[in-house]
């Protein structure tokens, strides 16, 4: 009878390309999972793995087994989740992402409403940009991540994934005190031609959707600066070194020097909770989700009141 869990580690190499990889993904040594492919081969009699340069790479029937792996852990899935759903009860184990400010702004209060809550529910949580979020819930790395995207530029989300909205986050502009602009009920896009900007990562999120909405604005990035944490763009934007969008999340204490200006037309991205479909009857999962939706709510509700 074949394993699950080498099932699982051959599973995973083929995914991910590579033992490191697949390693990193099950967070387990890569020998763990060498050895775990190894006994597999022992088990069915073939060769699963051959030398391939200074790398190693799946045979052919690896790959046959590994599409076969793949339909038996969704089917294992399901059947845990279809068990968990009959006793009803909010327990085991959940492995978790969000990116940094959902990290920082959400995760915290969802966390602890859990434990208050279901003190048998082992939350993992892990920090990660949202496109390998959405990337690794749908391999099954991850139970359930929190993801997000600009509503100008909506994120694809793969066939197989349910979703929930848990927030709409304002974004405001933030420029230095002494601006000339400074202190406007608000503004346009228009009216910052000229700037420097301050931005994450060419490739990321944020990064990537400054450029697409200033060259929707006419306005060809000039980026003078680039962290990926809003607080360290806040003091960049203190120092008098350029302009940045900032949503309320990312901005828990904004420091003297700046200046935050609504935006017309308004700026937002919307803030989701994402997890496969076919474990949706999880109690855990429907709790954790209700967490975040409370997080959430208490959130917006302190914008409101500010």
């Amino acid at each position: 009878m074949l394993d699950l869990n080498r099932l699982k580690a051959l599973h995973a190499v083929h995914v991910y390309g590579s033992v490191g990889a697949a390693a990193d993904a099950l967070m387990v040594t890569p020998s763990a999972v060498s050895q775990q492919i190894a006994k597999l081969e022992r088990e069915t009699g073939a060769k699963l793995m051959e030398r391939n340069g200074r790398g190693v790479r799946l045979t052919d029937a690896a790959g046959l087994l590994a599409e076969h792996a793949e339909r038996i852990l969704a089917l294992v899935e399901t059947a845990e989740a279809d068990f968990e759903a009959l006793r009803g009860e909010v327990v085991g184990r959940l492995n978790a992402a969000a990116f940094p400010t959902a990290s920082r702004g959400l995760m915290p209060a969802a966390l602890v409403e859990l434990r208050k809550h279901h003190p048998d529910l082992w939350v993992q949580l892990h920090e990660r940009d949202p496109e390998r979020v959405v990337r690794d819930v749908a391999r099954g790395e991850l139970d359930l991540g929190v993801i997000q995207d600009w509503l100008n530029r909506p994120m694809a989300i793969p066939d197989g994934l349910s979703r929930a909205t848990l927030l709409d986050d304002i974004a405001d502009v933030a420029i230095p005190a002494d601006h000339p602009l400074a202190g406007r009920k608000e503004l346009e896009l228009a009216q910052l031609h000229g700037e420097r900007w301050i931005s994450g990562s060419p490739g990321t999120v944020c990064h990537d959707w400054l450029v697409f909405t200033l060259r929707s604005a006419s306005i060809e990035p000039v980026i003078a600066c680039m962290a990926e944490e809003y607080p360290t763009q806040l003091a960049l934007v203190a120092a008098g070194l350029g302009c940045a969008i900032v949503p309320r999340l990312g901005r828990d204490c904004v420091p003297d020097g700046v200046s935050l200006v609504p935006l017309r037309p308004r700026q937002s991205r919307r803030i989701y909770a994402i997890w496969r479909s076919d474990a949706a009857r999880r109690p855990a999962i429907r709790a954790m989700v209700e967490a975040l939706a409370e997080a959430s709510r208490t959130q917006a509700n302190a914008w409101a009141v500010s």
